[in-house]
């Protein structure tokens, strides 16, 4: 056992370039399987306990990082657990799937001195499947019940997160989804390899055992309008997210097999959960023998190309218009798909699609680019280069080129509801209330497409400016 062990620790300082993907997905796994403890107990006292913790300055959250690595190396594991989700709503999701080499990991000090990051998030995620395991983990049971009551429009991480704190408060809370299931993208748009679905859903049946009350299948605008439902409570949030993929406005994009990744990954995903899902058993959403073209390079781009890796597609290409360092996704997804063999073409633009005489996408043409000055963002300048254009041989096309937000004003019959240039909800950012008094917004229906993580810490905001709304109504009715 000690041997294994000093062969994962020198593993982490002797391949900071693979660190990161490496042993979480291979060495650090497989140790966890059979030494779990020693393996997290290892890794955790490997933390400096520094002067200035980045890591916790990076998290969106503020987890208390070092406090709780301290407690694992010491083996207080319960304690450790407690200290994390004093913070953290979901400690067991962010451990699986926060950038965190973007985030905490990539500033911690020994990662920054070159011995290899502590693998923060593998001993978060560690942690809490402990403290499932061992009971520890207990459905929310308020000091006293409230009655007012709370809706919450949307059952993602911003709106679980809200719910799970307004509960543990004792507001009574329901919260409404058009989907079948509860988590939002984390069942729906997150790949299984990288965030198992019994794992939300234990989640959400904890948030049923605390009392929250999840009403699915329901959709704002058909089932009630906006209105309606602030009638029915005291108070609304809206954490719907952004669903309304981008488009590629080029030549042929209307041709058969060129898909949006949403609609990609949910069939993969309801397929995985043992759901009828007919445009994936016809072949149109799987990737099975086919050449797939990803278009984008965010970390939805990287779940396309690693699901189609899985599905057994012939071959997989992803093309970004700009190069690796200016990728918005994770650094290390891009080094996991490049393992399963993922070809990127950087600095390459598809700017027109061809078909076959069925009227089926063949080949996307795409342009080399040059990457000029920076712009206003401090981004460079992609420009294509005349004369380079080339074709790249593609039977299923999926495009993750980002999201934005859907017309909520329209969608849920509220003109009131005031919103910005980017169609996200307008709110005042000191109580994130929006133009509608009572009604709240968090999210990326706020922020615009975002990380977990953030919806999380938006959840987690919302909830306290509504108990404060709430509180001073209470106390304004008191006065009076």
């Amino acid at each position: 056992m000690a041997e294994k062990l000093l062969k994962f620790v020198n593993l982490q300082r002797a391949m900071p370039e693979k660190r990161a993907s490496e042993t979480r997905r291979s060495d650090f796994g497989e140790i966890y399987a059979e030494f779990a403890a020693p393996a997290a107990t290892a890794q955790a006292s490997r933390c400096s306990q520094c002067g200035v913790p980045f890591c916790q300055v990076h998290c969106p959250l503020s987890n208390n990082i070092p406090d709780w690595l301290k407690l694992t190396a010491e083996g207080r594991l319960e304690e450790a657990y407690e200290m994390s989700s004093a913070t953290n709503t979901f400690p067991e999701i962010c451990g699986r799937i926060c950038p965190q080499d973007r985030l905490c990991e990539g500033n911690c000090v020994i990662e920054q001195s070159g011995h290899g990051t502590v693998t923060i998030g593998a001993i978060e995620k560690y942690i809490t499947d402990t403290a499932f395991d061992m009971g520890w983990v207990k459905p929310a049971k308020p000091a006293r019940e409230r009655k007012e009551s709370i809706g919450i429009i949307g059952a993602g991480p911003a709106g679980l997160a809200a719910a799970d704190l307004l509960r543990r408060k004792g507001y009574q809370v329901t919260v409404y989804d058009r989907h079948d299931r509860v988590g939002g993208l984390l069942i729906y748009g997150i790949p299984n390899f990288k965030l198992e679905k019994p794992i939300v859903l234990r989640r959400a049946e904890l948030l049923k055992e605390s009392g929250v009350t999840f009403k699915t299948n329901f959709e704002v605008g058909r089932d009630a309008n906006l209105d309606d439902l602030r009638k029915q409570h005291d108070a609304l949030l809206i954490a719907t997210g952004v669903y309304k993929a981008r488009e590629l406005q080029a030549p042929g994009s209307g041709a058969k097999n060129i898909v949006p990744a949403l609609d990609y990954l949910i069939a993969s995903n309801r397929k995985g959960l043992g759901d009828h899902v007919p445009a994936f058993e016809s072949g149109a959403l799987d990737a099975a023998g086919k050449n797939v073209v990803v278009i984008g390079g965010g970390d939805t781009a990287m779940d396309c190309v690693r699901t189609a890796v899985r599905q057994g597609a012939k071959s997989v290409k992803c093309l970004y218009r700009r190069d690796r360092a200016n990728m918005p996704g994770s650094q290390r997804e891009v080094a996991n798909a490049e393992e399963e063999r993922v070809e990127f073409l950087w600095q390459s633009l598809p700017h027109s699609f061809l078909d076959d005489a069925e009227g089926k996408v063949r080949a996307v043409r795409t342009t080399r680019i040059h990457l000029g000055p920076p712009d206003s963002t401090g981004r460079q300048v992609p420009t294509p280069i005349e004369g380079s254009d080339f074709d790249v041989e593609a039977d299923l096309v999926v495009k993750a080129l980002g999201f934005d937000a859907e017309e909520l004003p329209k969608l849920f019959d509220s003109p009131a509801l005031a919103v910005t240039a980017a169609g996200t909800i307008k709110i005042d950012w000191r109580t994130l209330m929006t133009a509608i008094p009572g009604v709240f917004a968090a999210g990326d229906i706020v922020r615009g497409a975002s990380l977990v993580v953030w919806g999380i810490r938006d959840g987690r905001d919302a909830a306290m400016s509504i108990d404060n709304y709430l509180s001073k109504a209470l106390q304004h009715a008191a006065a009076e």
